[in-house]
């Protein structure tokens, strides 16, 4: 009896190991509208007005990273916006299979 509570304890650890919380980690790009960051740009328009005007009429604010042609959802839909059309890091964790940061932090400059 003795080695199966050991056995459940030790499973139990490794097992609590795995499922660690994910670490923020820095991600780099600029604060776009859903819209425009399908297309990879704003159509020559300035930026910080484009995302603005798109993301009141419906579109969300995104990351997107041109390096890497890559849009991430932003789960803050409030941060961003003092950032719209501006390089950034975003600072938080990544959903990989929705693609969604949940956002800590957002910091000018990319």
């Amino acid at each position: 009896m003795k080695k199966a509570t050991l056995l459940f304890a030790a499973t139990m650890m490794l097992v609590g190991i795995s499922f660690a919380a994910p670490k923020d980690a820095t991600y780099t790009g600029e604060i776009m509208d859903s819209h425009c960051a399908a297309m990879g740009d704003h159509g020559g328009k300035d930026a910080k007005t484009c995302t603005l005007a798109c993301a009141k009429g419906g579109a969300s604010f995104v990351l997107y990273d041109a390096s890497k042609k890559a849009v991430y959802q932003l789960d803050d839909q409030t941060k961003p916006q003092a950032f719209a059309g501006q390089k950034v890091k975003v600072v938080g964790t990544l959903d990989p299979a929705t693609k969604t940061i949940h956002v800590t932090d957002i910091q000018a400059g990319a």
